[in-house]
């Protein structure tokens, strides 16, 4: 079902991608409305947004009985790449006025939905996401992103399981240069092999399943458990 939900948004921006681009190009419109809402009362001191794109997007649709019960806010957009996150960071982020922001991106990078993948841009991109919440005393919590061999909707990708690697490490090295800064590593809790994700956490090789988000979940729970103390 995943596997035709992003082969959909795939040829749905190859359509109307220019048009789209033209008009909303981080899609800032996805959550306007529910931002507000949000906003418009006090916030809350233990919300934790978790920005991010299907895979994030894709949990809260899963288990949000998870969500609501950790004050989390969903914040993902199916397909985006770290420079749109980045884009629509202050509006869908800081002025929800988190505790914490959680980050997961990169995989849509590597896969080139926006583009050439460049590393160094996709780590600008994270370091100034990060940069942002700091300034805003938003504690961060940069993931690892998630195992996978091949991307079912753009398969001419090469070396996909060695650009992760190599992305993952620069994001660990980069979380160790302040307090604030936290690494969650979902990825070597998710493959048996250092390369694809563990077959019973996914349907197509990219996307956890209900399976899959349970491990993330204990994951996220630990990481989260650490601010309580």
């Amino acid at each position: 079902m995943k596997r035709l939900i992003i082969a959909i948004i795939m040829f749905w921006n190859l359509l109307f991608g220019h048009e789209a681009i033209a008009q909303d190009w981080a899609n800032k419109a996805r959550y306007a409305q529910a931002n507000q809402e949000m906003t418009a009362g006090e916030p809350d001191p233990r919300r934790v947004v978790l920005m991010g794109n299907s895979i994030t997007e894709f949990w809260v649709e899963t288990h949000p009985a998870f969500f609501r019960a950790n004050h989390l806010v969903g914040r993902g957009i199916s397909g985006q790449v770290s420079s749109q996150m980045l884009a629509r960071f202050r509006q869908d982020v800081i002025n929800l006025k988190p505790r914490i922001v959680v980050i997961n991106c990169g995989t849509n990078d590597i896969a080139e939905n926006n583009g050439p993948y460049d590393e160094d841009i996709t780590m600008d991109n994270i370091m100034s996401m990060t940069e942002l919440a700091l300034a805003h005393d938003i504690e961060v919590v940069l993931t690892s992103v998630l195992p996978c061999n091949q991307f079912c909707w753009n398969p001419s990708v090469k070396h996909v399981p060695e650009k992760i690697y190599r992305l993952n490490q620069r994001i660990m090295e980069y979380s160790g240069t302040n307090q604030h800064i936290h690494y969650l590593d979902y990825f070597s809790a998710m493959t048996h092999d250092g390369r694809s994700m563990i077959q019973s956490f996914t349907e197509d090789g990219v996307h956890p399943n209900a399976a899959g988000y349970d491990m993330m979940e204990i994951k996220l729970t630990e990481m989260l458990e650490r601010f309580k103390q």
